[in-house]
């Protein structure tokens, strides 16, 4: 079929216009970057600098975020006067980087902290009941929740008439009922004028630290945390724009630093280089999948003591013990990755607008990870239950642009509770239900309008004359932190085909001859096409740096291949996947 890159003729990257070339020299870049800049509306130099380099001083001034003063007051008071203090955080990436931010700069002003985590098999999601008693366990005078705890309107009413102040961090969607708190930061409550609405609770619990050091009038680099934002943010599929581009951008940095002990052992284990710059992707697909591990099978505060380690010889211990986990959790998410594809082909579900599967058995710590996988292969919601007896745990993932808590909160009579936001949910259900909510589910999914993407989301980017791709790769580090509101270019390249065959299970590997020399390509599934590539062709995917032998080259990742005659070859097998791993 006839690609939308249009036909591969001609050998020359394409010329770079009078604009594309003017805005490459101001910025010092290659006109291949300066033209995404311009496609995506940085048509002005100091703009596209800022956005280049965006720097935590440009951050939103802070005053207009609702309830962030009186938190900050409250637990300055706490620190002063020696009170003890709960930090209670969800169990995913963003609650435990939140809690172990707050944890690590309460400690460090002199508080008296006990850091806890929810547990999915223990009370499961937020406050419950189980960890409503193990705070009270504590006797805090001051509770402060992390990612959670919007929706724990009960279990707060109960600390709160036992005199314990209660301060809610959290950026999930909120409910309508007033909470019994002392202060609840949360953009997307209606008051809060802050304007930025996309930081993750990380992000905002970073900011609340910010807020005791001037209540208490002491010199503390809250930049120490950075590290721990950007992988919060990352991990949960928080926008890349804004506040979090700067924010995530001096995270990735201090990432690379690796200063923190629990980060170093982590990304010793990975193999993971600190020579070289760190991406979205190392953190989406390598670190925090292994942060999340603890949780998805048990308790999570592996993960927290990793952060919180001062001493890097604990802390390698620790990560070898997530390795552990890890590599359990990965049999666990591939048996009931199998098992749910099974079910799809045997019910017919990939016809239906949304995928819903339950089963007794399926760790419902796991179902995340390949809810997300589904939504990749067949692009609708894929809701995935975990049951334990009578009632399950399950999550909910999208295509960009879903609005996942609007389906719940269609069906709401059908569940047991659920909670979350547009992107990523999370529902609790009765066995007997799963029938009557999988109808429901499909037909609020039915009923929502159709939701427009920017018009800029996944544009593709052509090779321009006198960019080589390596420069091009330096270039799209700038680019970084790369993810959702900043989607990572896809790169359409052109050029003479020198080498193509076939490798692994139906691969293709392919050596492409440009005007400023090749470029190695790398096609899933591809493979099948090898024999008949020759001449002039183009392909379109992601640049990547890939490192063999200690020796690091840039290749492109193939997502689309046009032959010589401009027609688009699909990969030859959808089953045969490259398995990513992912942290939803």
């Amino acid at each position: 079929m006839e690609s939308a890159l249009g036909p591969a003729s001609g050998l020359g990257p394409a010329p770079a216009t009078t604009r594309v070339a003017a805005l490459a020299e101001r910025l010092g870049c290659s006109r291949t970057l300066a033209g995404w800049l311009l496609a995506r509306g940085h048509v002005e130099v100091e703009p596209a600098q800022r956005f280049l380099a965006p720097r935590l001083a440009e951050l939103t001034p802070p005053e207009p975020m609702h309830g962030r003063a009186v938190a900050a007051q409250r637990l300055a008071r706490a620190i002063r006067g020696g009170e003890p203090i709960v930090v209670f955080g969800d169990y995913d990436c963003d609650g435990i980087t939140a809690t172990a931010i707050l944890t690590e700069a309460l400690r460090t002003l002199g508080a008296k902290v006990s850091p806890l985590l929810a547990n999915r098999f223990e009370g499961g999601y937020g406050l419950s009941s189980d960890a409503l008693e193990k705070v009270k366990a504590l006797a805090p005078s001051v509770l402060v929740t992390c990612d959670c705890g919007s929706s724990d309107h009960a279990s707060l009413q109960v600390l709160t008439q036992a005199g314990v102040d209660c301060i809610v961090i959290d950026h999930h969607l909120v409910p309508e009922q007033p909470l019994p708190v002392a202060a609840f930061l949360n953009p997307h409550q209606p008051g809060c004028a802050f304007p930025y609405k996309g930081l993750a609770s990380c992000g905002l619990v970073f900011s609340v630290v910010a807020g005791i050091r001037r209540e208490l009038n002491v010199q503390l680099d809250v930049r120490r945390w950075a590290d721990l934002v950007a992988i919060g943010t990352i991990a949960d599929v928080a926008p890349l724009d804004g506040d979090n581009r700067a924010l995530v951008r001096a995270g990735l940095h201090a990432l690379a630093q690796a200063e923190r002990p629990g980060v170093r052992a982590l990304l010793e284990l990975l193999g993971i280089s600190c020579a070289g710059p760190l991406t979205s992707r190392d953190v989406a697909f390598r670190i925090a999948p292994q942060l999340n591990a603890p949780g998805r099978l048990g308790s999570p505060m592996l993960a927290l003591e990793l952060l919180l380690a001062k001493d890097i010889d604990v802390a390698r211990g620790l990560a070898a013990e997530l390795a552990q986990v890890t590599a359990t959790r990965r049999a666990q998410q591939e048996r009931i990755s199998d098992e749910a594809l099974a079910e799809i082909e045997a019910a017919g579900y990939a016809t239906e607008p949304a995928i819903v599967l339950g089963r007794q058995g399926w760790n419902p710590g796991v179902v995340g990870i390949v809810a997300g996988r589904l939504v990749e292969r067949f692009a609708r919601p894929v809701v995935m239950i975990g049951f334990e007896g009578e009632v399950g745990r399950g999550s909910v993932r999208g295509p960009a642009g879903s609005r996942l808590y609007d389906a719940l909160a269609a069906t709401a009579s059908t569940l047991v509770r659920f909670g979350g936001h547009q992107a990523a949910a999370g529902l609790e259900l009765r066995f007997d239900n799963l029938a009557a909510f999988r109808q429901a589910f499909c037909a609020s999914v039915v009923a929502q309008p159709q939701t427009q993407l920017p018009a800029t989301q996944g544009m593709g980017l052509e090779l321009m004359h006198g960019d080589s791709p390596d420069r091009v790769m330096d270039d799209f580090d700038r680019l970084e932190p790369c993810g959702p509101d900043n989607p990572r270019p896809q790169l359409l390249v052109r050029g003479q085909v020198l080498e193509a065959r076939s490798v692994g299970a139906g691969h293709l590997r392919l050596k492409l001859a440009l005007p400023s020399g090749s470029l190695d390509c790398f096609g899933v599934n591809f493979g099948s096409h090898a024999k008949q590539l020759a001449g002039t062709i183009a392909v379109s995917g992601d640049l990547r740096r890939n490192t063999f032998r200690g020796v690091t080259t840039v290749e492109l990742f193939v997502a689309t291949l046009l032959d010589q005659s401009g027609i688009e070859l699909p990969p030859s097998s959808a089953s045969q996947e490259v398995r990513r791993e992912s942290s939803p």
